[in-house]
């Protein structure tokens, strides 16, 4: 890749000195990728090779429902389903979706290779654009256990079509970090990525770290730092990090700043307290009915939300319970496609199948009911 600065990108920010639409920095994601339907490792070095500081468009991010896309693999092989990868991204976008995110926890990034994350975004930005979903942006999940392998998978993104990078904190060591080796983390991160990060807080995957609100505030202050994702579930926390962020809502604009939550069961409980959207894994199931909910709130429809909220919240008790796992078979059952985990994930049985398709049943309905 050619040199680059390590300035930081910058964003619409609430600070006073910086402008509310600053220019992008530019980023680099080259056009012939996007030609491609299927990529060989060599076409994939030979486009990585050729990137010299070409700059679309930064696709901004905007309050609502965003969706942490399945990774699909061949049911022989285990290899990747291309195919069915961007088939899947599109489903989402025609569902009115804010945004994706790939490689995450349930793109099972800790099971795909550095060839494989980059072969599955630059996949779903090549589908997003070939039916005309030029503006979605896609976040990509970009966190590791070493402040190097991270910056290597923000520049691996960039340069497969994505536009904003997920960074959970390292964890491996976390005995042995010091109280600032967080925070220092996530600002080294933020300088050398040539993509806008933000800060994704999910205490199960990272042994316990749960980031707090301090150290949150004090990490937006960074102008490459856009947004955070909290799996976390503590709406008390959200509600502090939006109100000193004046972060963006389904109605206000504020400082663009996205403060996400990252679990489809509190998110009527997250537009009450401030917050920008949320990051669900349950929207692979059923996007329509997550993205009713912000809009019957936005509406004033607060009955009709609370009531949606409640289905919506039982199926992703389904969708938590059954984890990925529970999700591919459910897409499978209802769906038609979906397929397995990766080894040593276990296949479900016919049982067990009935079992996660009976949890997301009432769900299901009530997405299939909705325009």
């Amino acid at each position: 890749m050619a040199p680059r600065s390590n300035n930081p990108s910058p964003r619409s920010t609430f600070h006073q000195d910086l402008p509310l639409n600053p220019t992008p920095r530019s980023h680099s994601i080259v056009e012939s990728i996007y030609s491609q339907s299927q990529y060989s490792e060599s076409s994939d070095s030979t486009a990585a090779s050729s990137v010299d500081d070409a700059h679309p468009t930064l696709r901004s991010l905007r309050p609502g429902v965003y969706v942490p896309t399945v990774t699909f693999f061949q049911a022989d092989t285990e290899d990747l389903d291309l195919e069915t990868i961007g088939k899947h991204a599109v489903r989402l976008a025609r569902a009115g979706v804010a945004g994706l995110t790939t490689q995450g926890s349930n793109g099972e990034a800790v099971h795909l290779t550095h060839q494989e994350r980059k072969l599955v975004t630059r996949s779903t930005r090549n589908a997003l654009d070939s039916v005309g979903y030029h503006h979605l942006p896609i976040i990509v999940g970009c966190g590791s256990q070493s402040t190097r392998e991270t910056i290597e998978l923000c520049r691996e993104a960039m340069t497969s079509g994505g536009d904003y990078a997920l960074v959970l904190p390292p964890s491996y060591y976390k005995a042995m970090y010091k109280s600032e080796s967080l925070v220092e983390f996530f600002e080294e991160v933020a300088d050398a990525s040539p993509i806008p990060i933000m800060i994704y807080n999910y205490p199960g995957a990272v042994a316990g770290i749960d980031i707090d609100s301090d150290v949150i505030t004090k990490l937006a202050k960074h102008p490459n730092i856009v947004g955070c994702k909290l799996t976390c579930g503590n709406t008390g926390k959200l509600g502090r990090i939006a109100s000193f962020v004046d972060a963006a809502t389904p109605s206000e604009e504020g400082s663009g700043f996205m403060c996400m939550g990252g679990s489809a069961d509190f998110t009527l409980q997250m537009l009450v307290v401030g917050g920008s959207g949320v990051v669900c894994g349950l929207g692979n199931i059923a996007p329509k009915a997550c993205i009713k909910i912000i809009d019957l709130y936005k509406q004033g429809r607060l009955e009709e939300a609370k009531k949606l909220q409640a289905v919506v919240a039982r199926g992703d008790w389904a969708a938590i319970s059954g984890g990925i796992v529970g999700t591919k078979s459910a897409l499978e059952t209802y769906y038609g496609y979906g397929g397995f985990a990766r080894k040593p994930l276990p296949r479900p049985n016919q049982q067990e199948a009935a079992k996660y398709a009976s949890g997301f049943k009432e769900l299901v309905e009530l997405e299939k009911s909705l325009s």
